[in-house]
């Protein structure tokens, strides 16, 4: 397959983006759609992340904890274990967001309603995941206080 100029700079533009992790300036207007929406196009991902990946059911685990927990330590909690917690469009409550009461696809792929906005346009969502992003909830402190690992790949698909 042969590309003109402008599908060369398309694909160096994209390819840039998803390598150095970052996001379309548009992406800064996305909010949470919830993993049931990515499983419409992600069927066998969407299986196999609710099946194996314990962030799945993540928001669980935060409600067993909650009588021990303060109020900011609960907050804490969801920064991970919910979907967009403290974010436009993230997760507020049980009931009134319980879609986005997980630790769900968009906790690591950003916030996807551009991207289904699109059908599919990959530019529109993070693709390319790193150890950098893993650490955002998977920090040096947690995984001493927690006892876990973080893995790049363990479970999520």
């Amino acid at each position: 397959m042969k590309l003109g100029l402008s599908g060369v700079l398309g694909v160096a533009f994209f390819s840039a983006t998803v390598l150095m992790g970052a996001q379309p300036a548009a992406s800064d207007s996305a909010t949470y759609v919830g993993s049931k929406v990515c499983a419409e196009c992600h069927e066998k991902e969407f299986r196999n992340f609710t099946k194996y990946a314990k962030k799945a059911k993540s928001g669980r685990s935060v409600k067993i904890m909650a009588s021990d927990l303060t109020a900011k330590e609960i907050e804490e909690c969801f920064a991970c274990h919910a979907t967009g917690y403290g974010k436009p469009g993230g997760f507020v409550s049980f009931e009134k967001t319980p879609e986005l009461a997980n630790a769900g696809c968009e906790v690591c792929h950003g916030p996807g309603s551009l991207h289904v906005e699109s059908g599919g346009d990959p530019e529109y969502i993070k693709s390319r995941l790193s150890m950098e992003d893993c650490e955002v909830c998977h920090s040096e402190e947690r995984v001493r206080s927690f006892d876990f690992k973080p893995l790049l790949y363990g479970g999520a698909h």
